[in-house]
């Protein structure tokens, strides 16, 4: 399974935008804030790995 690194750009309610920080792209990725960790903050940087994310 593929490891993806992202930074949380904002948090919006139940929600937080993400951009991928491995590979060059302009997209958001909007997920819902109960599949990440709890403590997250914007600039926080993630690691998706086996479904899950973690903060790094």
């Amino acid at each position: 399974m593929e490891t993806m690194y992202y930074v949380v750009v904002n948090v919006d309610g139940d929600y937080a935008n993400l951009q991928r920080t491995d590979v060059k792209s302009d997209d958001l990725k909007l997920v819902a804030r109960a599949l990440l960790p709890e403590n997250i903050t914007e600039g926080s940087r993630l690691k998706y790995e086996m479904l899950q994310y973690e903060l790094i």
